[in-house]
């Protein structure tokens, strides 16, 4: 009698350390210790920087509640591409995983890896030197505009740590959830170290206290705050994360809400002590033309020498963060390749290590064409933009889902309903429209390639139902 092939799934293999240390340990990444520079630029002052660190955390938390209560209820492999394609319909779904695999976790992907060669810069200047630049001049909506590229080794070597790190997670959800929790540990020491020695070491250069507005409050105070804003929410993003790997998640109806609830409160006390230690050893100047803020406020008390051993340590930072959107990431695409609405070379388990193998290294080549292609913030806001679209639409999910399938089982419910979940819409939306007036360029590719996927929708479904009529 021939024997039936048995269907290989995935194993719940991550623990309450395993995912608590995906929430933090994807969070404090590159993020806290590049974004602070950028915001400060962006904001003009240190008032609106803190503001947009507070207004963002409290954000992340909102959404953070309302993905608790999906991720206990639906605790399957893709996170958002399972709650839309039950809230909504199929299509909605779909349009989600294509974004998220062709868009925007290869962009984050990508720039972590950018800013984990940034620290590699500080301590090889040669690394940032530009091999070729090109500058381009045109004009969005009657303003005249500016993209600027430069190509360095930093990138082919961005390509080198994301290939490296899609390898560990290839051996193993286990294995790469213990590297997870150790350079989590790693990182959250490094960061606390910073905060701790430049209170206690430093007497202060910088200004700590400034009002929130530096001029009369206006549309362009607005658009300063929304900009510093949408660079502190890449910094914490990575809340939703866990979502994403649900059902390799051991009892996921305690470890949802535990992990992303404690990880987003976890991480914005810490980034906001961080940035306190670097408005008070720094002036607001320095930081904002800072290329590597942490590593110039060790340097400033501590000298040359202290100041390489953060940045060692920032790489060490770098590298957890990327492992774990690496590991994360993949199982999108496997999720949809499963269901027959994406490349089949992305669907497949390895036999022995349990892995969405192809998913990962489908993840990796177009995380590396992203890296080739980009700078640090022109990929972190494509992400934000594409992200953060379809975190709001999940939110809206939830509404659905409570109106359409009230005998849901839900072991946890967002706290706050419907207050919480609906003012986490409404700053998504405002966040989205602010990226892209403020970046049309890169946006409008994103949003080019997003709706491209219904082409590739109709396609695959198309072939599903061919295969069911034949059946």
């Amino acid at each position: 009698m021939a024997q039936t092939k048995q269907r290989l799934d995935l194993v719940r293999g991550l623990g309450a350390s395993a995912s608590i240390a995906i929430v933090v340990g994807t969070m404090i990444g590159t993020g806290i210790f590049l974004k602070p520079s950028e915001m400060a630029r962006d904001a003009g002052s240190v008032g609106i920087v803190y503001a947009a660190w507070i207004v963002g955390g409290v954000l992340s938390l909102f959404g953070a509640l309302a993905y608790a209560e999906l991720g206990a209820a639906i605790p399957e492999a893709g996170g958002e591409y399972a709650y839309l394609s039950r809230s909504f319909n199929p299509a909605t779904g779909f349009l989600f995983g294509w974004t998220h695999s062709i868009v925007a976790r290869p962009a984050s992907a990508a720039s972590i890896a950018a800013g984990l060669m940034r620290f590699c810069a500080f301590l090889i200047p040669a690394v940032a030197a530009p091999l070729w630049v090109f500058d381009w001049n045109y004009r969005f909506i009657g303003q005249a505009r500016h993209f600027h590229f430069e190509f360095t080794w930093m990138q082919p070597l961005a390509v080198a740590a994301l290939f490296a790190v899609s390898g560990i997670n290839y051996l193993g959800v286990k294995f790469g959830g213990r590297v997870q929790v150790v350079l989590t540990v790693i990182k959250v020491g490094a960061v606390i170290s910073i905060v701790a020695a430049g209170f206690y070491f430093s007497r202060g250069g910088g200004t700590p206290f400034h009002p929130l507005f530096s001029g009369r409050p206006g549309v362009g105070t607005l658009g300063a705050f929304l900009a510093a804003m949408g660079a502190a929410l890449w910094a914490y993003d990575g809340w939703e994360d866990l979502n994403l790997v649900g059902s390799e998640v051991q009892n996921p109806e305690k470890n949802f809400h535990r992990a992303l609830v404690g990880g987003v409160v976890i991480v914005a006390v810490i980034y906001l002590f961080f940035n306190a230690v670097c408005f008070y050893v720094l002036p607001f100047a320095a930081v904002a033309g800072s290329q590597h803020v942490a590593s110039d406020v060790m340097a400033r008390f501590a000298g040359s020498k202290a100041a390489e051993w953060v940045t060692l340590a920032m790489i060490v930072s770098a590298l957890g963060s990327l492992n774990s959107s690496i590991l994360s990431g993949a199982r999108v695409d496997y999720a949809m390749a499963r269901d027959g609405i994406f490349f089949r070379m992305a669907g497949g388990i390895h036999p022995k290590f349990r892995t969405p193998g192809g998913a990962l290294l489908f993840q990796a080549i177009l995380a590396s064409i992203m890296a080739l292609s980009g700078t640090f913030e022109d990929l972190t806001s494509l992400f934000i933009f594409a992200g953060w679209i379809f975190y709001g639409l999940a939110t809206v999910g939830l509404f659905r889902l409570r109106y359409k399938e009230p005998g849901l089982k839900r072991p946890y419910r967002c706290w706050g309903y419907p207050w919480v979940p609906g003012l986490f819409v409404l700053g998504a939306a405002a966040l989205t429209i602010n990226l892209w007036l403020d970046r049309p360029l890169r946006c409008s590719i994103g949003l080019a390639l997003m709706f491209s996927g219904l082409i590739f929708y109709r396609y695959w479904r198309r072939k599903l139902s061919v295969a069911s009529a034949g059946n």
